[in-house]
C-alpha cells in the first residue's frame, strides 16, 4: 500500500538542503532575500569560526545516533523528520545482513551499527558499517538459544559509549568489547556472583552512569565497573525480571529504577541503596516493558496485570491510578502530550493498539490494524513495526489511527524495536534477518 502524506514536507526538503550546501551558504540565506548582493558578500566574507561550529553542533543534533537501547534517551524517541510516501513496495532498502536468532535491537554510533544474535548456540556481538552493511567485526561466545513458547536468542540491546560496547547475554555474560576492534577489554560471568537467570533469561539492555555498567539482574539490580567489571554494587541474587533499567529524578534525587521480579524498585545509583519500592506481581513474574516516565509521574504496565500511574513523593511512590486499561507485554509506549500510544495484550493472542489518556487513564481509541508489534518516535511521528513485519508511518491523534504509510518490509516474528540514525532504519527479525531501509526525506 502507498503511503500519502505532505505534512512537513518542505520542512524536510528544507533541511535536507540545508545539509548539502555549504555553512556560508546556509548562514547568509538566513538574513531576508531582499537584503543587497553587496550585504551577502561581506557576509559571506566575515563568517566566523564560532558560526561555523554552532551550525555544525546542529547539524549533529538533527541527525543523532542511536546508541543504546530506545534511543539517545532510552525513550524511543529521535528528533529526525523521516520520509512517510513510500512507493507500494516501501521504502528502499540499502542492505541486508543475517545475524541469527534473537531479540537485539540495533544501537548506531559513529557510522556502525551493532547488535546480536545466536547460531548453533553461539551469541554473537555483530559491529556493521551502518550505510553500507559492510562487516566489520564480530565476537562469539558460548550461550544456549533456549527457545520456550518463541524463537529464543539474545534480548539485551548493546550499549555504545567511550569507544566501548557493553552487552549481557540472557544466561548472565556481561562484557565490555572494543567498538572498533571487538576485542575483549573485560568479560564477568555473573553466574559466579551467584545470581540466577530467571525463567526466559536476563533480557535488559545495560545503563550507563558516571563509571557504572548497570544491570537488571539479581533482586535489585546489580551495577559493575565499566573499565573493570568488577561489582560496585549488588542488591540480592535472586531472579530478575526482564525489563531496562531507566534513569530517573523526582525532587532533586537521581535515582535508577528497576522493574524487579515483583516490584518496582528506586535505586541510588552510586551506592545501590533502595530508596523506595512498589509492589508489582505478575504472573511468572514477566515485569518486561520499562517504566515510562512521563511529567514527573512513572507510567508501569504488564501483560498480565494492567498498568499505573504513580507520583513520586519524599515519601515515596503514590499509586494514581491501577487500571487494566493497557496490559503492555513487549514494547513500551510513547508518550506525546497526554497521551501513550501503546500495544496491549500478550502476544499471540487477542491484542490492538492503543491511545489512552495518561493522567486518567481513560481508553481514547483502538484499533486491530496493527494489532501487536513494537513503536518509536520519529519527529512528530510514530513509526510502527508490527509482529508480522508491516511497517507504519502514523500520525499521533488521540481521536482515532492516522495512518500515513505502510508497507511489508520483513517476514516471520517481528518483536523487536526498530531503530532510527541519519535517516535510515534498522529492523529485524527473530529468525535474524537485519535490513536497513531508507527514510530520508526526499530533496526535490
Amino acid at each position: 500500500m502507498t503511503g500519502h502524506g505532505t505534512e512537513g514536507q518542505n520542512a524536510n526538503r528544507s533541511i535536507h538542503f540545508e545539509r548539502r550546501r555549504s555553512f556560508h551558504e546556509f548562514i547568509v540565506n538566513l538574513f531576508p532575500l531582499d537584503i543587497s548582493i553587496f550585504t551577502r558578500k561581506i557576509l559571506r566574507m566575515h563568517l566566523t569560526g564560532i558560526a561555523l561550529s554552532a551550525l555544525l553542533s546542529a547539524t549533529v543534533v538533527r541527525a543523532a545516533d542511536w546508541p543504546q537501547w530506545r534511543g539517545p534517551e532510552r525513550n524511543g524517541v529521535s528528533t529526525e523528520i523521516v520520509n512517510t510516501q513510500w512507493s507500494a513496495e516501501g521504502p528502499a532498502m540499502l542492505w541486508r545482513a543475517s545475524i541469527g536468532t534473537g531479540f537485539s535491537s540495533m544501537s548506531i554510533r559513529d557510522g556502525r551499527v551493532y547488535t546480536m544474535g545466536n547460531n548453533t548456540n553461539d551469541d554473537t556481538v555483530w559491529c556493521f558499517e551502518a550505510t553500507t552493511g559492510k562487516e566489520l567485526w564480530k565476537r562469539s561466545y558460548t550461550a544456549k538459544l533456549d527457545p520456550q513458547w518463541y524463537e529464543g536468542g539474545p534480548a539485551c540491546t548493546p550499549t555504545v559509549s567511550g569507544g566501548c560496547v557493553y552487552t549481557i547475554s540472557k544466561w548472565g555474560d556481561a562484557l565490555c568489547l572494543e567498538a572498533d576492534s571487538g576485542k575483549t577489554i573485560w568479560q564477568r560471568d555473573l553466574k559466579q556472583e551467584g545470581l540466577k537467570p530467571n525463567r526466559w533469561g536476563f533480557a535488559g539492555s545495560p545503563l550507563l552512569w558516571h563509571d557504572r555498567v548497570i544491570l537488571n539482574a539479581g533482586a535489585a539490580g546489580i551495577a559493575l565497573d565499566q573499565k573493570t567489571g568488577k561489582v560496585a554494587w549488588l542488591n540480592g541474587t535472586n531472579g530478575a525480571a526482564y525489563a531496562s533499567p531507566a534513569l530517573a529524578e523526582f525532587n532533586g534525587e537521581e535515582y535508577v529504577l528497576i522493574f524487579a521480579a515483583k516490584n518496582l524498585i528506586a535505586i541510588d545509583p552510586e551506592s545501590g541503596k533502595e530508596k523506595w519500592r512498589q509492589f508489582w506481581e505478575t504472573g511468572w513474574d514477566t515485569n518486561i516493558t520499562d517504566p515510562l516516565l512521563w511529567q514527573n509521574r512513572i507510567f508501569i504496565s504488564s501483560f498480565s496485570r494492567g498498568c499505573a500511574l504513580l507520583a513520586v513523593e519524599t515519601s515515596g511512590p503514590q499509586v494514581l491510578y491501577d487500571s487494566k486499561v493497557l496490559h503492555n507485554h513487549l514494547s513500551p509506549g510513547i508518550a506525546i502530550g497526554e497521551y501513550l500510544y501503546a500495544f496491549n495484550g500478550e502476544a499471540k493472542t487477542e491484542t490492538d493498539f492503543r491511545c489512552i489518556h495518561l493522567p486518567t487513564g481513560q481508553l481514547k481509541w483502538s484499533s486491530k490494524s496493527p494489532a501487536f508489534g513494537s513503536v518509536i518516535r520519529a519527529g512528530d511521528k510514530l513509526i510502527v513495526l508490527a509482529d508480522k513485519g508491516e511497517l507504519l508511518i502514523i500520525d499521533p491523534s488521540p481521536e482515532e489511527l492516522k495512518v500515513l504509510a505502510r508497507a511489508k518490509v520483513l517476514s516471520g516474528t517481528c518483536w523487536t524495536p526498530p531503530a532510527l540514525a541519519n535517516g535510515l532504519l534498522y529492523v529485524r527479525s527473530a529468525k535474524g534477518e537485519l535490513r536497513c531501509l531508507d527514510l530520508r526525506p526526499k530533496t526535490s
